[in-house]
């Protein structure tokens, strides 16, 4: 599967779990790590399990490398999914604030993900 078709696999996983504030970040000029990288957060612990567990499931569910690898959990605040060509973070919203991820990868251009995303 076309890192393209999974980040839409993704964020629509994402979005199908009211996930808030869901941004992807084109990566593949500024490392080698990932094609993209997807960042979002929940409002709960009970609703960060279940967006991560649903990412999984649906990427998975896509063919997806058995989703990857995945770390951190609800108590954590932070749970990050490798599925390889995409790197997803699922924050609560004081780790998001913390982190600040879409700061420190702020030379990545963002991806227009609005098509993905129901209305």
């Amino acid at each position: 599967m076309d890192s393209k078709k999974l980040l839409e696999v993704v964020v629509k996983a994402a979005d199908d779990k009211k996930a808030l504030d869901i941004v992807a970040l084109d990566m593949s000029e500024v490392t080698f790590v990932a094609d993209y990288f997807v960042i979002m957060e929940a409002m709960n612990s009970r609703q960060l399990d279940a967006i991560a567990d649903n990412i999984a499931k649906a990427a998975e569910l896509a063919g997806a490398k058995a989703a990857g690898h995945i770390e951190g959990d609800a108590k954590t605040g932070w749970v990050l999914i490798d599925l390889g060509d995409i790197v997803v973070s699922v924050f609560g919203h004081d780790e998001r604030g913390h982190f600040n991820l879409e700061k420190l990868w702020s030379d990545a251009p963002m991806v227009d993900i609005s098509g993905f995303m129901a209305e």
